[in-house]
C-alpha cells in the first residue's frame, strides 16, 4: 500500500464514524443552510493558496499555532484562499480548524478550502457546513464515477474544487472532468446564489458553475520525497483556460518564479508558512517572485 492507499482506508473508517453521529439528511440540511462562502480572491497574474496544517508526514510536527492568528496573517498578505488540513492521524487536523478558519477569513473575503483524503459526498457536506468555500479532490483516489458524483455535489454546494494530480494519467482524467463540468475561466468565477426550496423539503442551491482548478503534486507517493522537476514535465499537459496549481515542495521565492514561468497560475504553500514566524512576509515575497516571472 502506498500513502494514498493507507489514507483511503483511514478516511473510510472516519466516514463511518461521522455517519453514525449525524445522518446525511441532517448534515445536508445544515450545509445548505450555511451562508455562501467568498469566491477565490484572485489578484494579478500569480496567486497563492496558503495552507494551515499542524503536522506533515514528511517533516513531522510543524507547531500548534492558533488557527485564527495564522490564517489572518495569510489573508492580510494576499492569499487567494486558505487550505486547511482536516485529516487527524497524519496531519493533526480536524473540522474545527476548518470552521475557525472559515469564520476568521469571511470578513477578509477569502475562502477556506478543505484539504483531506475525500472519498464521499458526505465529506463535502461536512466541509460546506463548516463554512468552506472549496475542497481538494485527489484524482488518483477516486474512480471516474466517484469523481463525477463528488463534482456534482460540489456544484450543488457552490464549492470550488482543486483536482490534485500526480502524473499524465491523472491529468488526462482531470481534463475529462473539466470538460464535462464546463468550468469557467478565472474571470468568470462567481459566488454561489442560494434559493429556497419548497416547503417541507431540504433547500436546494442554484449556482453559477464554481471554479475548477487542476494541480500537480510533485511528491513521490512511495518515498514522500519532492520531485520538483515534475512541475515542468507536467505543465504542458494541463488543460488551458483554468487555474493551474503547483503543489508540494514550494519553499522559496525562486520555486514560485520557476512554476510561474512554467505556466502555473497559482502555488499551494504549506510547510514553508507553518515553520516561519513571519508567514505574511513569506507570502508577500513569494507572490512578488511569481508575479515578476509570470
Amino acid at each position: 500500500m502506498d500513502f494514498l492507499d493507507r489514507m483511503a482506508a483511514a478516511t473510510s473508517a472516519r466516514l463511518d464514524e461521522a455517519r453514525a453521529r449525524e445522518p446525511l439528511t441532517a448534515l445536508r440540511a445544515r450545509a445548505l443552510e450555511t451562508p455562501p462562502a467568498p469566491a477565490l480572491r484572485l489578484q494579478g497574474k500569480f496567486n497563492l493558496i496558503a495552507e494551515f496544517k499542524r503536522r506533515s508526514p514528511s517533516l513531522g510536527r510543524l507547531g500548534d499555532d492558533d488557527v485564527k492568528a495564522r490564517v489572518t496573517a495569510y489573508a492580510n498578505a494576499g492569499a487567494a484562499a486558505v487550505s486547511v488540513l482536516t485529516e487527524p492521524s497524519q496531519f493533526h487536523g480536524n473540522l474545527e480548524h476548518l470552521a475557525a478558519a472559515a469564520t476568521t477569513l469571511a470578513p477578509h473575503r477569502v475562502p477556506a478550502m478543505r484539504k483531506d483524503f475525500l472519498i464521499d459526498p458526505y465529506q463535502l457536506y461536512e466541509a460546506r457546513a463548516a463554512g468552506a468555500g472549496g475542497a481538494l479532490l485527489i484524482v488518483r483516489m477516486l474512480s471516474q464515477a466517484s469523481l463525477s458524483e463528488l463534482m456534482g455535489c460540489a456544484q450543488e454546494l457552490g464549492l470550488f474544487v482543486l483536482l490534485e494530480t500526480f502524473d499524465a494519467d491523472d491529468i488526462a482524467r482531470a481534463t475529462r472532468v473539466v470538460e464535462v463540468a464546463g468550468s469557467p475561466r478565472a474571470s468568470d468565477i462567481s459566488s454561489a446564489e442560494r434559493a429556497s426550496g419548497e416547503p417541507g423539503r431540504i433547500p436546494t442551491t442554484r449556482v453559477v458553475v464554481p471554479a475548477i482548478l487542476v494541480g500537480v503534486n510533485c511528491r513521490d507517493l512511495q518515498t514522500l520525497d519532492v520531485v520538483r522537476d515534475q512541475f515542468s514535465r507536467m505543465a504542458g499537459l494541463l488543460p488551458r483556460g483554468i487555474l493551474r496549481v503547483a503543489e508540494s515542495g514550494m519553499t522559496t521565492p525562486d520555486h514560485c518564479a520557476d512554476v510561474a514561468r512554467d505556466g502555473y497560475d497559482m502555488a499551494l504553500i504549506g510547510s514553508a508558512l507553518m515553520t516561519t514566524p513571519d508567514p505574511a512576509g513569506v507570502i508577500r515575497t513569494m507572490l512578488a517572485a511569481g508575479r515578476a516571472a509570470a
